[in-house]
């Protein structure tokens, strides 16, 4: 699919708000692959379809990812995290794509974990720095993300654990891998 048709399909799955969230990660994410020399091609796409899944059903969503055999354990962390792995599955099986560096950008764009190709971790950087996002130490990761990847990585998933942690929510595993991964 043309990124232009899946750009329309994409504005009729969310609200404008998180449509324009989407377009600000592509031309991140975009962005930061030119910089480090991965495929721009990918970075869009796996952009594009990374939040194609937040809208769902909660109960849609499970049933897709239980009929996919995800990891039950999923379903024991807030269904926030759902939608990753829903849209990675969406992706391939409504849209075709194959790209299994794409497909895991998809789904791993909000835990992150450990031993991240580049391409993920563009996915998971361009989310949390997009020029839309206003939090605390947004500013500071956005300087991170011009330099290494793995830097930027590893400054990312230290702020999201450190925050999660101080909401005393659970903490899915792979973010605790992944931080465990950045931090040695």
């Amino acid at each position: 699919m043309e990124p232009a048709n899946l750009i329309q399909e994409l504005q009729q799955r969310m609200p404008q708000q998180r449509f324009q969230h989407v377009l600000r990660v592509t031309e991140t994410a975009k962005s930061l692959a030119g910089m480090h020399g991965e495929s721009i091609e990918s970075a869009e796409t796996a952009a594009l379809f990374h939040d194609i899944a937040k809208y769902m059903d909660a109960k849609e969503m499970r049933e897709l990812l239980s009929a996919h055999q995800e990891n039950p354990l999923l379903f024991e962390f807030h269904k926030e995290l759902w939608h990753a792995p829903a849209g990675a599955l969406i992706a391939r099986e409504e849209f075709g794509i194959q790209n299994e560096d794409v497909l895991n950008a998809i789904r791993f764009h909000t835990t992150g974990r450990a031993n991240m190709t580049n391409l993920e971790m563009i996915i998971y950087i361009a989310d949390m720095t997009e020029p839309g996002r206003d939090f605390p130490g947004v500013d500071q990761l956005r300087l991170y993300a011009e330099g290494p990847l793995d830097k930027a990585m590893r400054a990312c998933i230290i702020h999201t654990v450190t925050h999660l942690i101080g909401k005393q929510v659970p903490v899915y595993p792979d973010s605790i891998e992944c931080y465990n991964y950045f931090v040695k």
